[in-house]
């Protein structure tokens, strides 16, 4: 019989040796833990964003989980059962960042909007529009220069009104008379187009999202460069017309009509099921009223004086017309003793005279047809005879189409350009917030209650008393 022998030094060199690998087996478990615990949680935030609010997308194709979950009870510790329910249980989770849709003045929003409108349409459509913009700040520039100058000319107006209805009323028509009824009833009592029902919905503008206290998100998440470039502006302005109603009409694409004919049922027509508080919802960007009416006034002013400035401006290279003016206001100044103010009389001739053709501008536009940006006499539309006449008369002078103009569309870009970025960006939450809300059983719905981004601390126990703490992060790009 053989008898086996050990050392002391190889005994202890297999208990080290031994211990060793029992060491790594145990390294490698508590890693493959922590590998495990990312594992799930990354799935289970990828899981939980994966439960958008599926109206926000469809209808604005716009990304947020929606933090009540159609209860109205807004609580960070819902997102975290969700994250338990997706398969965290054991790992505790606390929220260190959280974004919501509006925060930053619609940062969430807007980056959204323009990563779209990119994949949609791609840079290049919004390089087509950018070699305008000069021309549309000289727009800005000439609306500026109108304003100014009306008030005084209308004071002017009015004074040699008076005196001509005082002495002279039964020997001439008032040239002037268009300009003080603009003045005194507004430009829409005059320019909406008769087979168009003007619109009497109004919200109540405290409870926008714009203006009321909004839920605040915190933490510091990764951000887009350049969301007010002039490109990016383009685009984001390009959405607003595409995905909301204007006095004129949206455009309708093609694969929205095949979305609206997919989800007609017989008995009841898609755009019914989309009650909206507000008709002319691009005009509420611009001008913020709680009425379609007022917003409506306050945007065909604006047009109304960009029209006049450039109006003006061709009346004074038209040497025929100015011809005409002269010989009027010579003839008024004759007729009131005020032979040295035939100069000013035949500027103000001139200012109602491009206030005339100016209404007849909006009425073309308004009926959806495009108006020229810079007129000609060729062009030109109303005579100096039809000025006390152009408001009452049934004629209701509308411009000639032509088909290298303006539509009423360009003109609305042109404004949304020429306005504060962020202004837009939260009037714009605040139509997107009241069209679902108007929506079967989503009254409960707030678009400041929508996460975008989300940043959680992870703790799980790997081994005995061993813990292992972790971020995770997840947004919408």
């Amino acid at each position: 019989m053989k008898k086996g022998e050990i050392t002391v030094f190889l005994s202890l060199t297999v208990v080290l040796l031994v211990s060793f690998i029992l060491g790594m087996m145990n390294a490698a478990n508590i890693q493959l833990m922590k590998n495990q615990a990312r594992i799930d949680v990354d799935s289970a935030l990828y899981s939980l964003f994966g439960e958008y609010q599926t109206d926000l997308l469809e209808e604005y194709h716009i990304f947020g989980i929606e933090e009540t979950y159609g209860t109205g009870n807004l609580q960070e510790e819902n997102l975290l059962r969700r994250m338990h329910y997706f398969g965290t249980e054991g790992i505790v989770h606390e929220i260190k960042g959280i974004q919501y849709l509006t925060d930053l003045d619609g940062m969430g929003l807007r980056e959204q909007i323009i990563t779209y409108m990119e994949q949609k349409y791609g840079i290049e459509y919004a390089r087509n529009l950018a070699g305008m913009t000069g021309e549309w700040e000289e727009v800005e520039i000439q609306e500026k220069e109108a304003e100014e100058n009306q008030n005084q000319s209308i004071e002017e107006m009015k004074q040699m009104s008076e005196e001509m209805e005082k002495d002279h009323q039964e020997k001439m028509e008032n040239p002037f008379d268009c300009m003080e009824k603009i003045e005194a009833n507004g430009i829409l009592s005059y320019v909406l187009p008769k087979d168009k029902k003007l619109s009497g919905k109004e919200i109540n503008r405290d409870r926008q999202v714009s203006l009321r206290t909004r839920v605040a998100g915190r933490g510091n998440f990764p951000a887009r460069k350049n969301l007010s470039g002039t490109e990016e502006r383009l685009l984001f302005n390009e959405y607003v017309l595409k995905n909301l109603e204007n006095a004129a009409g949206r455009e309708t694409e093609k694969e929205e009509l095949e979305d609206r004919a997919a989800v007609s049922d017989g008995n009841k027509i898609y755009q019914e099921e989309k009650k909206k508080s507000l008709d002319y919802e691009v005009e509420y960007l611009l001008a913020g009223k709680k009425s379609d009416k007022e917003n409506l006034e306050s945007v065909l002013m604006k047009l109304f004086l960009i029209r006049m400035g450039m109006n003006y401006i061709c009346l004074q290279k038209d040497s025929g017309r100015k011809a005409e003016a002269e010989v009027l206001a010579g003839t008024i100044c004759t007729l009131l003793l005020m032979p040295e103010g035939t100069e000013v009389a035949k500027q103000l001739i001139l200012a109602a005279w491009a206030g005339s053709e100016s209404v007849a501008d909006l009425r073309t536009l308004l009926a959806g047809q495009k108006v020229p940006a810079i007129k000609t006499s060729e062009n030109w539309s109303v005579s100096l005879a039809e000025l006390p006449l152009i408001l009452s008369s049934d004629k209701r002078a509308e411009v000639k189409e032509t088909e290298r103009g303006l539509s009423y569309k360009d003109y609305l870009r042109i404004l949304l350009y020429l306005k504060d970025t962020k202004e837009v960006t939260m009037r714009l939450a605040d139509r997107i917030e009241d069209t679902i809300r108007n929506m079967p059983e989503k009254e409960y719905f707030r678009i400041d209650q929508c996460v975008t981004k989300l940043e959680i601390e992870n703790k799980v126990t790997v081994y005995g008393d061993i813990s292992y703490t972790f971020p995770a992060y997840f947004g919408y790009q």
